[in-house]
């Protein structure tokens, strides 16, 4: 057990230990292994091919010299020295006995090219007018031979005509191809693990700069944006997926620091105005008729979980991603203002039974579609219509279009450097548009948040009720 887990142990050691290398470096040796493999494989297939086509060639050539020699002792036109062409080559008729009958002028008359046993073993069982072609170490002549046995007859009496032509040359050419390739590969392959080295070493600058910049960014934890390399590759496009994603974390990031900013400062006021509450309870138990204390904590408490769900809603915006769909306008707007307990009353073209304690009466004109998700859309036009109607006089109008919602009421306005700045958090102008109840300053920038979540945006300008009116656009639909 502790021979398995040691071995284990030591396989686990090398395997972290390559893969604990650089990418640059492992890169370099697969490469450099990868084609050190072709090289030898390569060099193993040129030496056979060589060898191959170097024994064909001289078997070409003693196959012919021994046929030509068969046929001239056949016809009885042996001469005495028998004809030879190429450097090294021997041919020689030897009889029964293995003496030699006739001879090239390379050859001696008295000394057979292979001996009487080498040539039964090469004829075999083959036929004796049928060449045989083989290698053989017995030849008198040379160390290695390629030969060409064939029969005859010469004079009635069978005999054997025998040519060889010697190995060494090709024998020394494959040596001297291995001694190169020995040398060679080794080169080659160091050069080119050299060039992929620095091949790579380029390759990965900028991969190396992305890292440093996105080492940067993890130690400030602020915000930063990682380079992007020229060109239009994998690597600029990673790195802008990157940025992207820094981008959507510091937008989250902003986001809470947002709402613990916005949650410390106005929860701050309910919760004083609670607290004063108990404690005058506390103080003066009698100071507060049965159901008076229970009626002023639940408003304080009902205006507290306004706050904290709106800051809520603009912590998420932007944190998940929508369900975009066609929306048909109508049906969302009517939604909106059949809500139970809303402040205005509908009319023709709105939800009849809809009404409120406010005055206000609200009219829906026209009909449209946007691509968007219902849910964002329906919050976003509510805090319109729900502002419209807080500061209206007596009326509000929703007309719809292709892409657009519009919101006109019959207020006093908002003056036109100001609007802009209303969208801004907790931002609550004079009391002229803080009829009623009023509200903590964040339905408007609710809504915009909302609508350019999805595209979309809300801008306001005059009306021609002489009150304000909010153009909410969206993609069409």
């Amino acid at each position: 057990m502790t021979s398995r887990g040691g071995e284990s142990g030591t396989a686990g050691v090398g395997v972290r230990g390559w893969w604990g290398r650089s990418l640059r470096l492992r890169l370099t040796l697969v490469t450099a292994g990868l084609l050190c493999l072709a090289l030898v494989a390569g060099a193993v297939a040129l030496t056979a091919v060589l060898s191959r086509s170097r024994v064909a060639a001289l078997d070409d050539i003693v196959r012919a010299r021994a046929t030509t020699v068969a046929t001239l002792a056949a016809e009885d036109r042996m001469p005495d020295a028998l004809p030879v062409a190429e450097p090294g080559e021997i041919v020689q008729v030897l009889d029964a006995d293995g003496r030699v009958l006739a001879t090239s002028p390379t050859a001696s008359r008295t000394l057979p090219l292979i001996p009487l046993a080498e040539v039964t073993r090469l004829t075999g069982d083959a036929p004796t007018d049928q060449v045989a072609l083989a290698t053989t170490t017995a030849s008198g002549y040379d160390g290695s031979a390629r030969v060409a046995v064939v029969g005859v007859e010469v004079a009635g009496a069978p005999a054997t005509v025998v040519a060889s032509m010697p190995l060494q040359e090709v024998q020394g050419l494959l040596s001297a191809l291995r001694v190169s390739l020995i040398g060679v590969v080794p080169v080659l392959t160091a050069l080119l693990a050299l060039a992929v080295w620095l091949a790579l070493g380029r390759a990965l600058h900028p991969v190396d700069q992305l890292r440093r910049a996105a080492e940067q960014v993890a130690v400030t934890g602020g915000p930063g944006a990682l380079p992007v390399p020229r060109g239009d590759d994998e690597l600029a496009a990673l790195a802008r997926t990157l940025n992207r994603m820094l981008d959507r974390l510091e937008e989250a990031s902003a986001r809470q620091r947002s709402f613990v900013a916005d949650a410390a400062h106005e929860l701050r006021s309910p919760i004083a105005a609670l607290r004063a509450t108990l404690d005058v309870a506390r103080s003066h138990p009698d100071s507060y008729a049965p159901g008076e204390l229970v009626e002023e904590l639940a408003g304080e408490t009902a205006r507290m979980q306004v706050l904290v769900d709106d800051l809520l809603l603009l912590a998420r915006v932007g944190s998940r991603p929508l369900r975009t769909a066609r929306v048909d306008l109508r049906e969302v707007v009517e939604q909106v203002l059949a809500a139970p307990g809303a402040p205005w009353t509908t009319v023709a073209g709105g939800v009849p039974g809809a009404s409120g304690s406010s005055g206000v009466t609200v009219q829906v004109i026209g009909d449209g579609a946007a691509t968007a998700d219902a849910g964002a859309l329906a919050r976003a036009v509510r805090n319109l219509v729900e502002n419209a109607a807080r500061h209206a006089a007596s009326a509000v109008q929703v007309t719809l279009d292709e892409g657009r919602v519009v919101v006109d009421d019959d207020g006093p306005g908002i003056a036109e450097p100001d609007r802009d700045r209303v969208f801004e958090r907790f931002v609550r102008l004079d009391d002229s548009r803080q009829r009623g109840a009023g509200g903590a300053g964040l339905g408007l920038a609710i809504a915009r948040e909302l609508a350019r979540e999805q595209g979309g945006d809300i801008r306001l300008t005059g009306s021609p009720t002489d009150g304000l009116r909010a153009v909410l656009t969206l993609p069409p639909g």
